[in-house]
């Protein structure tokens, strides 16, 4: 049987051959995922805990705030504590920050000190030229950011912080530990004293590694350290700490790689119609040889054998394709989607990505062929002595229409109930529904095909009278098969389509909210997100002239009325020309009172009203109390309005050093090339501050949509590739099966191109259907899942994409005709005479 099996592949090896490609780009596609995945992060891990082998222990902060002794920090008298265990042949403090900005914008930037220890040198940092900052005007740059911008031991570096920007001596050029300079970044060293001044306080510490004497075990000298902790630290040794490090540095990657899986999936989902369509028509085309077998002896478990070694072949021949095509995939995939702070390595096979392509390409031919193959085993041995062509059955079977209309049916009831109620639950009924609605109507299809061919045949006719006509009625003539190739292209459209109605709709949003809330002329943010601003930031500006500004203080951990709360601060006098505040109640007027104003979401779900006074408990132990004067419409996904606007004096009471989240300036001549550089000017040329307009607010806002939206169509496309495959294959086999029915039409006048014509034209028909469906199901979904933002997003509003919509059409139409192709050279160089004398 594995030799017959073996014999029938090399005989209908072009037949198959579109069913082993939509197999090796499902394989590719897993195969490339898997990869990368594993690839990324083992780079992240071998980054995240390059360096831990030489710190034995390290102490470090509880998670408190920096910013000062006490809980946030550790005296030097702790170290030197630290120092004296027996045991530790190295105390190293460090002193850290996100702060430091060398080099304009990029991912991330850091400060840190130099820790030189008896012989002058920092273990963590190796020099290729120079040495470590030895003044308080000096500084050492990593090698990377010394090379992007130019810099030679000697030159003058401006480096910005929140303490403001200065000019820096380069004593230094170093490399060191990817734990410490993720690949992208910068880090600044200064000395001990400048770092403990521009991140924390003279004197104080972030944390300390200890390195442990000779003969010396980690974890021994761990419970040494425990015994001595100064208040709020706790201890952790390397190598727990480097595991901990992993897993913070693999989430990322992991997550990235499960989106790809989720459009394998997708993709591996779309060619089991290509497969069971190929399938389908083979085993029609071979129903005398099948009936043959029969007759001859061979029992109906032995042909049904026979066939899923076939596809057993197949498949484990475009496995293995698939697995060396989707390494080159991972290799594109890490070159386009990596992350900037993951270092370049390697790229990882490992036994269980092969086991799982091997296993996938070998059973998706198996599983998708198992209905055509179930079918084959009805057919009786009398059928041998048929001379008819096996006939496509001129309508659905009425079972698969009843259970589509039933999945359809229940599928769009479950997403309109997701979509019309209210709950954390609601998505998942949505996501649900979507399933079985678009598993029904994948069933339908064969019966909404003529429906659909009614309607566009006018067009077709009006256009083509005999070719439109002629494809009309092909395409129609087996609504099975016309189904299953149009099935594929329409989950591959309900997926964009939804997408980009989603995409446009959260756009559309984010502008109209920048819009309508922003009204100064720009907004003053750390460059990288990083840098922590304070009020100090924005007094720098009270000396500009016609120029009207406000800072968002964010203070933290107050309880106001029991609710957990966060108060920003803000200037009475300025706020309202630089945020719009719809107020629904009460008066904006009441902070300059010392009243706070409160988002509508945050009083209705704290049942608070104006006029209330309320009860303020910080969690260091002040309390107080404050009255709302306004309630105001606020959106709770908002980057702008914050949920409760306070005084800054009233702010500045319970908090002096809060969280500057950024500036907001209004000039009086409004925003313009001079007004920036001048407002750059007045906060000192620091290269750790962004000044924002409007349009880039909008850019920074809605851009990562964007780019994300690209990124789902450009991993679509494997869906629609293979759709498209489907719709070359279903072509190529009917002409193979009309070629008696071709060669008879040339015979009657249609010659070679009004034969490719009539074959295109039933390309774009089911390029159409697929089209079509798949399109109103996206937006249908869509429209669902985009009721469950509209209680929490005030002011989402369904959007419709028409021009991305209509060119997702296009491009499968496109797709369609790129596929007809080479179906249709073939079907314009039937022999005449051949084709009409066949039996």
């Amino acid at each position: 049987m594995f030799r017959t099996a073996l014999r029938n592949v090399s005989a209908h090896k072009a037949r198959l051959l579109m069913t082993a490609f939509a197999v090796m780009l499902g394989v590719t596609f897993i195969t490339g995922s898997l990869v990368f995945g594993d690839t990324l992060n083992r780079a992240a891990t071998a980054q995240a805990t390059d360096g831990y082998e030489r710190i034995a222990v390290e102490v470090d902060l509880n998670g408190s705030p920096g910013g000062g002794p006490g809980p946030g920090s550790i005296d030097a008298q702790a170290v030197t504590t630290l120092a004296n265990i027996p045991g530790v042949a190295v105390a190293a403090g460090r002193v850290d920050g996100r702060d430091g900005r060398p080099l304009g914008h990029g991912e991330s930037h850091q400060g840190a000190n130099f820790a030189p220890g008896p012989g002058g040198t920092d273990p963590a940092y190796r020099f290729t030229q120079g040495s470590g900052p030895a003044g308080n005007d000096t500084i050492a740059l990593d090698e990377t950011s010394a090379a992007r911008g130019g810099y030679r031991v000697g030159d003058t570096v401006r480096v910005g912080t929140d303490k403001g920007a200065a000019s820096y001596t380069l004593s230094g050029v170093f490399r060191t530990d990817g734990m410490r300079l993720t690949t992208g970044s910068s880090l600044v060293l200064f000395t001990n004293a400048t770092a403990q001044r521009l991140f924390l306080q003279p004197g104080h510490y972030r944390s300390v590694e200890l390195t442990a004497a000779p003969g010396t075990q980690p974890q021994e000298l761990l419970r040494r350290v425990e015994s001595v902790l100064p208040q709020g630290t706790s201890a952790v040794t390397g190598v727990q700490l480097a595991r901990i490090k992993t897993n913070l540095a693999t989430s990322t990657s992991s997550t990235m790689s499960q989106i790809l899986l989720g459009f394998a999936a997708v993709a591996v989902f779309v060619a089991t119609f290509l497969i069971s369509n190929t399938f389908t028509m083979l085993i029609a085309r071979r129903t005398r040889e099948l009936a043959l077998m029969r007759a001859v002896g061979a029992s109906r478990r032995q042909v049904r054998r026979i066939l899923l070694t076939e596809s057993l072949l197949v498949g484990a021949i475009a496995s293995a394709a698939g697995l060396a095509a989707g390494t080159g995939v991972a290799a594109l995939l890490r070159t386009l989607f990596t992350p900037a702070d993951t270092p370049a390595g390697p790229l990882v096979l490992t036994p269980g990505t092969v086991t799982v392509a091997l296993l996938v390409g070998t059973l998706l031919p198996m599983v998708a062929g198992w209905l055509p193959i179930r079918r084959a085993m009805t057919i009786p041995p009398v059928a041998a002595l048929s001379a008819a062509e096996p006939t496509a059955p001129a309508r659905a079977g009425s079972l698969r229409t009843g259970l589509g209309a039933a999945l359809a049916l229940t599928g769009t009831a479950a997403v309109v109930y997701g979509a019309l109620t209210t709950g954390k639950d609601a998505r998942t009924v949505i996501g649900l529904g979507g399933a079985l609605a678009l598993t029904g109507t994948i069933g339908l299809i064969p019966l909404l095909s003529r429906p659909f061919v009614a309607l566009v045949q006018p067009l077709l006719t009006r256009l083509q009278p005999v070719h439109g006509d002629l494809a009309a009625r092909n395409t129609v003539r087996d609504p099975r098969r016309t189904g299953a190739t149009a099935a594929a292209l329409a989950i591959a459209l309900t997926l964009a389509s939804g997408l980009s109605v989603l995409g446009a709709s959260a756009t559309r949003y984010l502008d109209r909210a920048t819009a309508h809330d922003f009204i100064a002329d720009y907004q003053v943010k750390p460059a990288d997100g990083g840098m922590r601003m304070t009020p100090a930031t924005a007094a720098l500006l009270r000396k500009l002239p016609g120029t009207a500004f406000s800072p968002l203080n964010q203070s933290t951990q107050y309880r106001l009325g029991g609710a957990p709360s966060v108060l920003t601060g803000v200037d009475p006098a300025t706020i309202g020309r630089l945020l719009r505040y719809d107020v629904i109640e009460g008066s904006l007027d009441c902070l300059a009172k010392g009243q706070i104003a409160v988002a509508d979401f945050k009083a209705e779900r704290a049942g608070w009203h104006v006029g209330q006074t309320l009860p303020l408990q910080r969690q260091d132990d002040q309390r107080g109390s404050v009255t709302i004067g306004a309630v105001y419409q606020a959106d709770e996904q908002s980057n702008l309005l914050p949920s409760i606007t306070a005084p800054d004096s009233l702010v500045a009471r319970y908090d002096s050093s809060p969280n500057t989240a950024a500036i907001l300036v209004a000039t009086d001549d409004g925003p313009g090339r001079a007004a920036l550089g001048t407002l750059t000017h007045a906060l000192g040329d620091n290269p750790a501050l962004a000044v924002l307009d409007q349009a880039d607010i909008r850019a920074q806002d809605s851009g990562p949509i964007g780019d994300q939206l690209n990124v789902f169509y450009a991993l679509l496309s494997m869906a629609l590739a293979i759709a498209a495959l489907g719709i070359a294959n279903t072509l190529a086999m009917s002409v193979l099966e009309r070629r008696k029915e071709i060669g008879t039409l040339r015979a009657l006048g249609l010659d070679r191109a009004g034969v490719t014509r009539m074959i295109r034209l039933e390309a774009l028909l089911l390029g159409g259907l697929g089209a079509t469906l798949g399109t109103v199901m996206g937006i249908f979904l869509g429209w669902a899942l985009g009721r469950t933002l509209q209680e929490s997003v005030v002011g989402y509003a369904l959007v419709l994409p028409w021009g991305r919509l209509a060119l997702g059409v296009l491009i499968a139409l496109a797709g369609a005709l790129l596929a007809s192709l080479w179906p249709a050279r073939r079907a314009a160089s039937v022999d005449i005479a051949a084709a009409t004398s066949a039996q």
